[in-house]
């Protein structure tokens, strides 16, 4: 047995098994309280994206369905809605819809949890979750299941669920 499976609350090894690499990371971020006086908030929201990410990859495998919004086939809109819906936040049902609800930060800002908005120009056509090391959570395309995949192009916008 690990530090981490020793040391974490109650159910996170339980996810770790199930979820993977991913959820190491939501487990320290779950288990560590803010250190410094007014990162409370920014770490809760931290915390529910950490979580919403974890939720994401346990539906790996999940069938593609245009339309579908859990819990057992999804497309790519529905997978990040589900996710947050079930962590407390809502979501708007398309990614155009999320990208427009969401804070909207650089590449250079983003964070395990955030959502990766797939674009051309300005039409927003896919949304993830992002997963660290340039990879996401998403439900691609008919024929496919939910899995994590490297971030394929640079045509891409970040933001974080409020």
């Amino acid at each position: 047995m690990t530090a981490l499976h020793r040391t974490a609350p109650q159910g996170v090894s339980a996810r770790l098994s199930r979820i993977g690499a991913a959820s190491v990371l939501t487990a320290a971020a779950v288990a560590v309280p803010p250190v410094f006086p007014g990162t409370a908030q920014r770490a809760d929201a931290a915390t529910l994206a950490l979580q919403a990410l974890g939720v994401a990859a346990s539906k790996q495998g999940s069938p593609y369905q245009w339309g579908a919004t859990g819990p057992y086939r999804f497309d790519c809109s529905g997978l990040t809605m589900y996710s947050f819906k079930h962590v407390g936040k809502k979501l708007p049902r398309t990614a155009a819809a999320q990208y427009n609800s969401t804070r909207h930060i650089g590449a250079g800002s983003r964070h395990l949890g955030d959502l990766v908005f797939f674009h051309s120009g300005s039409y927003v056509y896919h949304v993830g979750i992002y997963a660290g090391n340039g990879r996401i959570w998403h439900a691609p395309k008919t024929g496919a299941r939910v899995r994590l995949e490297k971030i394929w192009t640079r045509s891409v916008w970040y933001g974080r669920v409020r």
